[in-house]
């Protein structure tokens, strides 16, 4: 090797040092290699910033935008609460929930498929009386193996992919990924199914702020429209329809208050007074078409439009002491709404105007988001920790997986690229009201974006400087003697191996150009090789700090770092030995 290709080596291995190191977070890593590559000359200046103009930031950003505006229809989520009243014992549970979030990771990136359905499987293993480690983990193996499946699934396919198109002129395309996903995916459920009992079964939770906080019996008020599945029927049913997760404390009918007696009939135009979780009085008001109280007033003059809900407990000092929301005109004055209220060891069966507030309440207050906190602290609430509430937020339903769907066929189909299928797709849902701006952004994993940017010009240096051909002839010679589903496996081992230790996507920027040169040196075709990359890059098993999804389980499944090579190193062995030959017979070497 010469001197530039000797740096750019060296440039690579002091970054995977700094990712094992984990001192920096990936993104820092990501900068600090790019200007090392800078000032040591192997990647210009000109050429320093071209990442950040690359499709796949803009594919990968979209992505995350209409994953969370699928998230945030809630349609996956109600569709599961119907199939888990029917399913009861644990392994069929476990089957449902990794299948549904594998499934769904082949349509919105793993990470959000995986945030999505963590609520259900604490519900279903609450119900169930077992610990959610049984669920958590199998459901993050699946979500990651879901993501094989399609283009957008996760970031490494999308990074393939254009290595392809620089290496043949033809990208791989929507669905080119589904056969060897898909039958990744069957045979990982499969094994999952079963294998769960190598989980220790002592793993709890540590009990968090989020759960200290978790009200249970907020009362809400909402009338039911015309053509809402509420009309006609009584209040039992009701009730029943909604497995009991909430309860209909009052009935007013044409102002007048009355006790919902169980064969109650409902009829339009009544107000409930509703009890129960936030979660499940969201659901119940969504589903059924409910108005909510408030929900059709004016936004203040001068206020954004962008309407949000706070959490908040009501001070010792507080004005609202004492009075009630209609005396004190809530919202003429303050510019926002009432929309349920907690008090402990108490049932309210009053409307919400017309409750008389007390210092230790718990409110939900719904308005513009640019007034909300700063008339907390006019009204005299303490805002409770963070966390999500959609009571009183809008749902628009089917729209965003129909936007979705439409950007996948225009893709599939070849009528626009991938990046501007999906860039218009993620305009679309921002501007069709299905999740508001404020939310795209916080979607959008900005962390990974940078190091995406900053990493595509620094791996590309081992194309430049001709490091990646002499790496790729050293592997060549040392599979020389090896028959192609030897090679493959090599390069598919190689992925699993670094992707514990790097970010996944970084992986692929490292290992694709040498995995198609690799291939080259052999005179094989470059897909199967490419594919493997993408295989192994997207199946870290063993950490859980390899990949966002096992991250993102181990607080909530009280799991430790070992936990994850108990299940996770069978499944790494069944995807190698299965993936080679299935990699192989979608695309053959010759």
């Amino acid at each position: 090797m010469n001197t530039p290709q000797l740096l750019s080596v060296g440039v690579l291995v002091g970054m995977m040092l700094l990712f094992i190191w984990g001192r920096f977070r990936y993104d820092m890593v990501a900068v600090i290699a790019l200007l090392a590559a800078l000032a040591l000359g192997i990647v210009k200046p000109k050429e320093a910033f071209t990442g950040f103009s690359d499709d796949i930031v803009i594919i990968v950003a979209s992505a995350l935008v209409l994953s969370g505006a699928v998230q945030r229809s809630g349609v996956i989520e109600r569709a599961m609460l119907l199939l888990q009243k029917r399913v009861t014992h644990v392994r069929s549970q476990l089957l449902l929930l990794s299948a549904s979030v594998g499934f769904a990771s082949a349509l919105v990136k793993n990470i959000g498929a995986l945030a999505m359905m963590i609520p259900v499987a604490l519900q279903m293993s609450k119900r169930a009386n077992v610990s959610p480690a049984a669920y958590l983990m199998p459901m993050s193996f699946a979500s990651l193996l879901g993501g094989l499946i399609t283009l957008i699934g996760t970031s490494p396919n999308i990074i393939v992919s254009r290595v392809r198109e620089e290496m043949t002129g033809q990208p791989f395309g929507m669905f080119d990924y589904a056969p060897v996903g898909l039958g990744l995916t069957l045979v990982g459920l499969v094994f999952l199914r079963f294998g769960y009992r190598l989980l220790p079964r002592d793993r709890r939770a540590a009990p968090t702020l989020g759960e200290a906080i978790d009200i249970q019996d907020y009362v809400t008020e909402a009338e039911i429209p015309a053509g809402s599945p509420a009309v006609d029927e009584t209040v039992a049913a009701f009730r029943e329809r909604h497995d009991g997760e909430i309860t209909v404390t009052a009935i007013l009918r044409a102002g007048i208050r009355s006790i919902p007696f169980p064969d109650a009939v409902l009829q339009p135009e009544d107000v409930l007074i509703l009890a129960g979780p936030p979660d499940s009085l969201e659901r119940v008001i969504a589903s059924d078409r409910l108005e909510l109280e408030g929900a059709h007033r004016e936004t203040p003059d001068g206020a954004s439009g962008e309407v949000g809900v706070i959490e908040a407990v009501i001070g010792t000092e507080s004005p609202l002491i004492g009075r009630t929301a209609g005396r004190l005109g809530l919202h003429e004055r303050f510019g926002v709404n009432l929309i349920a209220v907690s008090r402990r060891g108490d049932r309210l069966a009053r409307r919400l105007g017309d409750v008389m507030l007390e210092a230790g309440d718990v409110i939900v207050l719904q308005g513009p988001l640019d007034l909300l906190f700063e008339r907390l602290g006019e009204l005299g609430c303490l805002p409770l920790a963070e966390r999500t509430l959609r009571l009183g937020s809008a749902r628009k339903g089917l729209l965003p997986l129909a936007i979705l769907g439409a950007a996948m066929a225009a893709t599939a189909l070849g009528y626009v690229p991938v990046a501007v299928a999906f860039f218009a797709a993620a305009g679309l849902t921002i501007l069709l009201g299905a999740l508001p701006v404020r939310e795209a952004y916080d979607h959008i994993e900005w962390p990974i974006l940078v190091m995406l940017g900053a990493l595509i010009p620094v791996s590309d240096s081992l194309r430049t400087t001709g490091a990646s051909q002499i790496i790729g002839d050293g592997l060549g010679q040392l599979a020389a003697t090896l028959p192609p589903w030897g090679a493959v496996a090599l390069i598919l081992a190689a992925a699993m191996a670094v992707t514990p230790f790097l970010n996944n996507a970084a992986t692929v920027l490292v290992m694709a150009p040498i995995a198609a040169t690799f291939a080259g040196e052999l005179g094989y075709r470059p897909e199967a090789f490419l594919m493997a990359t993408a295989v192994g890059a997207g199946c870290d098993f063993l950490t859980p700090i390899g990949h966002q999804c096992n991250t993102l389980v181990m607080g909530p499944g009280g799991y430790r770092f070992g936990d994850y090579a108990r299940l996770g190193a069978p499944l790494s062995l069944i995807v190698l030995v299965v993936g080679t030959p299935l990699i192989l017979w979608v695309w053959p070497v010759h």
